[in-house]
This record gives structure tokens, C-alpha cells and sequence, in this order.
């Protein structure tokens, strides 16, 4: 009975033994197959006993992506502990908290310098006592060791464990993992997810949507970001060859070298190839521009068919024949030509844009979820284009709105509870139905429209309620913005914090004759400004009034994890940024 990941696990090992299933980038490296995975989770597994790890121990992994995470993450579960993920990019700070809080003794690092940072931690007084290094590193320090020298303890120690010995043992109701969300506010929440929640979370995605053996998924999000990690999941169990990239900033080059047929993506991704691909076409000749705006308009139409599944009439047809072979296979082969479907979740995505990549043949899976409901509440299915949507309620997931329209979700998938916040758990969970904190609604097909997180809801002095995520979404797509932050909570209206896009603010310069001594100078200037808020005028003419964009100021560094000002998942840390920004923002209101 697959009810357990290890039991899925020995399964896949027993019947495709010798299936490709892990693939790397670097040539050197040979492919793992199921036969070699098992082996290899043995030989953590054992390593794990070793150190004296035992069921239902806590093992902390800080690494970026690559196939170690993934053994590891299995080994730990091999020996019935609990893997706790930590971001590579988490502050010092957010590390401490986290390792105190569940007690690690054991961490998993990736690199040389992620030890030379962390090190210092053993020495702290807390529980952490041995730091393995994916990387091989020079230490003198026998608290610390290489991932080669601890997959060799097995056969230095003589202890073998068979990952089936453990069988009898291997519970549906077992704890997997704790994720730590990232914290718009406050304390970051450790989501105890068991093992029947990934085997759930597997079983629906099976459902919904159709995947095989001659997939290949290239692995670009944070592993220790939920969405990731149960995809990853996802695929390996589905027999999907895995791929994992180590550095986002190479995803150009991977999708070149990999040719996935699917890779997880959140909003930020599209936006920024849809800015590049703007720009690029301002380069372009005038017909070329032209043969291109005729495809994707040929696209667009065909969209429109699509989003409620009617058949294209023949003279579409031949427009997207002609279309696909001029313009759109060209545009996916920036995207490793292969690419059969996108998963995208993790915040707002603009119709206009979701629309553009699927009218020249790029899928969009787009969905919402969360880390307390395994990821999925809802998806697109892969035959209905629903644009203005999250898709459809992902099966066995059950969607209601509850008060002040909030999102609330019951199901295999949700959670078990925050780990030892009980308080914090009974305040979102009511008769088994979780409290998302998400404003939404169901449409007429019952498809799932979430509009904003109620806690960011803002209300101006003069009593209208406003939603920032809808006006930043409209809002990004204007071609001089970077990052938008709408600002108006209590205040008599609505404003903006925008960090500009450098190379367009220069060509505005240009264009308006503006001269500064300084580039900064630009930031500031009120004919920049002029334009600026011009420009928003015009993409914000549907907005109701009270909506709209008044004022904006112009802010020179980009908001970051590095300065606090966004989640390790890219979510604005919005009261961060009103208090870093609070002078900038009075003076818009003077």
C-alpha cells in the first residue's frame, strides 16, 4: 500500500530498477536510476544512524538545488526522521530561530562557503552538533565533514541498513517535514506536513494533470519552498526524469542545455521574460515587428476558443500553422523547445501577460496554494484556458468563501498544525476547514479567484477599501517598472513606491531632454516624475477612483531578501517597507 513516501519509494526501486530517473547537467556526471538512488538513500540512511539520528528526529538541510537535497531528503525519511528546509538565502538570524525551535542536531549544507558561514553556530550553545557539506571542503574541525565522507560511514562502520528493514515501520500519520513559511509578518510558522500528505498531494496531481517517463523536469525554485519540493516529488514518483539547477541566474543557458518538458515558475519568472522580450522587439525592424504582433494576435484569437474548449474554426487554423512556423516555435525555443507545460503559483500573475505566453504555445499551469495545504487548492486543467482564474479546485480539495470572502480549504492536502503553535493553529482551523487569510471568490464554472491577502487589504481615510496586489499586478506591466509597492492604508488615497528600470529611465531622460549631474538626480526630478504618473494614468483608466495611482515616488534600491524588504519566496514584506520607506511616503502625502 503506497500511504508513505519511503513505501513509494521501494516500489518505484522494485519495478523500474534500471529507469533513468535522476539526470545531471555537468557531463562528467552519469545519470542516477532508481537502482542507484535506493543505494545511495541507503547509504544515508545508514550515515544518519550513525550520528546517533533516530525516528522522529528533526535534520535540518540549507543548500540550493541539486540531486544531495533530494537524497538527502529521502534518507532522512528512510530513517523515519523529519526533514526541516531551510532557504540558502535566509538570514543568520532566521537560521537561529529555526534550528533552536525544532532542536537540530544534525545540518546538511551545500556549499564551502555555507559552511564557513554556519559554522559558527556549533559553538552557540544549542543543540546543533555535526554540519555535513554537500561540496568536498578542508576542515579540521571533526564536527564537520564532506557528504562523500558520510555516505562512506556505512562501509568505515560496518553498519548496513536496508532501506526495507524499516518497511513494518513506515506510517501514513508519520511526520515528514516541517517547512518554515517565510513571514510577511512576524515569527516564521513551522507547517508539519506527514507522509500522507505527500502521498495525497501525488495521487490528485495524478488526477489533474498527465505526465510519464518521457518527461524531463528541470528543478529552478527553492527546494525548501514547498511548491518545489512537493513537485519534485510529484515528478519523481511519476517516473519524470529530474534536473536540478544549482544557480536560478543559469536558467537561460539550463533550458537550453536540458530541454525540459516542464519547470516550475513563479509570477516574477514571466514578468521579466515578457519585460525582455518588450524590449527586444524595440530593436527589431518594423516588418519583423509586425509578422510578430500578427502571431501573437493570431494566438490571442485563438485564446479566446480556448477558455471555454470550442473547436477553431479553419481559417484560424491555417493563421496558427503559419504562425507556429514563422514566429512561435522560435520564441519557445528560447525555453529549450520542448516545454510542454509551466506550473506557476506563489502570487499574482497578470491576465494580459498569463494570455501573451499562451497564445504562442506556452502552457501556463497557473494555480494557488499554500504551504498549509501541500501546495495545490487549485490549478488550470491543461484542455480549459481559464484566464482570470487560479483554475479549477484540484480533486479530492474542497473550496468554500467564507466570511469576508475569505478563501477557506478542506482536505487530504491540509496540514497537520504549526509546529508547537497550538494557539496559532486553532486560530486558522474551524471544524477541519483551514483559514487561508486570502480574499477570494468561486465563479459561475467554479473555477477559484483569489484577490488579494485579506491582511493586506487596505483601507483609505475616507473608508474605501483597496486591494494593492490587483493595482500592482496591473501596474507591473508598464514598461518603466521594475517593482511596485501601493501604498494608502489610512491615508485619503493612493500612492505608489516603484523602483524604476535604469535603462528605460535614461531613454525617458533622453526623450524629455533632461539633464542631471548625477543618474540619482533622475529619481527625483519632477519632469520624471510628470512622466511616471502619466504613464500610470493611462494603464489605470478602469480603475475605480479611488483606486487609482495619485502620486508615485521613485526608489533607487531594489526591494530584496538581502535587505529585508522581501520573503525568501519574493513576497513584500509590506510593513517592512512602509517603515523603511515611512519619510519617502509622508511626502507624498504633503
Amino acid at each position: 500500500m503506497e500511504n508513505h513516501v519511503i513505501r513509494m519509494l521501494l516500489n518505484r526501486i522494485e519495478e523500474f530498477g534500471d529507469e533513468e530517473i535522476i539526470r545531471f547537467r555537468e557531463k562528467t556526471k552519469k545519470s542516477w536510476s532508481w537502482n542507484q538512488l535506493g543505494e545511495k538513500v541507503e547509504q544515508v540512511l545508514c550515515g544518519l544512524h550513525i550520528l546517533g539520528s533516530r525516528a522522529g528526529e528533526n535534520v535540518g538541510i540549507i543548500s540550493q538545488n541539486r540531486a544531495e537535497w533530494l537524497l538527502t531528503d529521502l534518507g532522512i525519511m528512510a530513517n523515519r526522521g523529519v526533514t526541516v528546509p531551510l532557504y540558502a538565502t535566509s538570514s543568520m538570524d532566521q537560521i537561529r530561530y529555526i534550528l533552536n525551535e525544532t532542536e537540530i542536531r544534525i545540518l546538511f549544507v551545500g556549499t564551502c562557503e555555507q559552511k564557513e558561514m554556519l559554522k559558527c553556530l556549533l559553538d552557540e550553545g544549542n543543540m546543533l552538533e555535526r554540519i555535513v557539506v554537500f561540496d568536498d571542503c578542508n576542515t579540521v574541525d571533526d564536527r564537520i565533514f564532506s557528504f562523500s565522507t558520510f555516505l562512506e560511514l556505512s562501509q568505515k562502520e560496518n553498519v548496513h541498513i536496508r532501506i526495507s528493514d524499516n518497511i513494518s515501520d513506515y506510517h501514513s500519520d508519520d511526520l515528514a517535514t516541517i517547512i518554515y513559511s517565510s513571514g510577511t509578518t512576524g515569527e516564521p510558522k513551522g507547517v508539519m506536513l506527514k507522509h500522507a500528505h505527500f502521498v495525497n498531494t501525488w495521487k490528485i496531481h495524478q488526477e489533474r494533470l498527465e505526465v510519464s517517463s518521457e518527461d524531463v523536469s528541470l528543478s529552478f525554485l527553492p527546494l525548501s519552498h514547498v511548491f518545489e519540493r512537493l513537485w519534485t516529488h510529484f515528478m519523481l514518483f511519476s517516473r519524470v526524469v529530474n534536473v536540478f539547477l544549482d544557480d536560478p541566474r543559469d536558467v537561460v543557458n539550463a533550458l537550453r542545455q536540458v530541454k525540459p518538458t516542464m519547470m516550475c515558475v513563479v509570477p516574477r519568472f514571466f514578468d521579466k521574460t515578457y519585460q525582455g522580450i518588450q524590449e527586444e522587439m524595440l530593436l527589431w525592424s518594423p516588418v519583423k515587428r509586425k509578422i510578430f504582433n500578427w502571431a501573437i494576435s493570431s494566438g490571442l484569437e485563438a485564446n479566446k476558443y480556448r477558455s471555454c474548449n470550442a473547436r477553431l474554426p479553419l481559417a484560424l487554423k491555417l493563421k496558427l500553422a503559419l504562425a507556429e512556423k514563422v514566429v512561435f516555435k522560435k520564441i519557445r525555443g528560447v525555453f529549450g523547445g520542448n516545454i510542454r507545460f509551466m506550473p506557476c503559483a506563489g502570487a499574482a500573475l497578470s491576465t494580459e501577460i498569463l494570455k501573451f505566453f499562451h497564445a504562442f504555445g506556452l502552457f501556463v499551469t497557473y494555480g494557488y496554494g499554500l504551504t498549509e495545504t501541500s501546495a495545490t487548492v487549485s490549478c488550470f486543467r491543461e484542455d480549459v484556458y481559464s484566464f482570470g482564474t487560479c483554475g479549477s479546485v484540484m480533486p479530492g480539495v474542497e473550496v468554500k468563501i467564507g466570511d469576508n470572502s475569505e478563501i477557506l480549504v478542506r482536505g487530504t492536502s491540509v496540514f497537520s498544525g504549526y509546529y508547537k503553535k497550538e494557539q496559532e493553529t486553532a486560530e486558522v482551523m474551524t471544524d477541519g476547514w483551514f483559514h487561508t487569510g486570502d480574499e477570494g471568490m468561486l465563479d459561475e464554472n467554479g473555477d477559484l479567484i483569489m484577490t488579494d491577502r485579506i491582511k493586506d487589504l487596505m483601507k483609505t481615510s475616507v473608508g474605501k477599501y483597496v486591494s494593492p496586489q490587483k493595482i500592482e499586478t496591473l501596474l507591473q506591466q508598464q514598461e518603466l517598472v521594475e517593482q511596485i509597492v501601493v501604498v494608502g492604508d489610512n491615508r485619503p488615497y493612493v500612492t505608489a513606491l516603484i523602483v524604476p528600470i535604469l535603462s528605460k529611465l535614461k531613454e525617458l531622460a533622453v526623450e524629455k531632454n533632461i539633464e542631471v549631474q548625477e543618474e540619482n538626480d533622475l529619481l527625483s526630478h519632477p519632469h520624471v516624475l510628470e512622466a511616471f504618473e502619466d504613464h500610470i494614468h493611462e494603464v489605470q483608466q478602469n480603475l475605480a477612483s479611488y483606486e487609482k495611482v495619485k502620486k508615485v515616488a521613485l526608489l533607487e534600491e531594489p526591494f530584496t531578501m538581502e535587505n529585508g524588504t522581501m520573503t525568501n519566496t519574493l513576497k513584500l514584506k509590506r510593513r517592512k517597507i512602509e517603515e523603511k520607506y515611512r519619510e519617502v511616503i509622508d511626502g507624498l502625502y504633503r
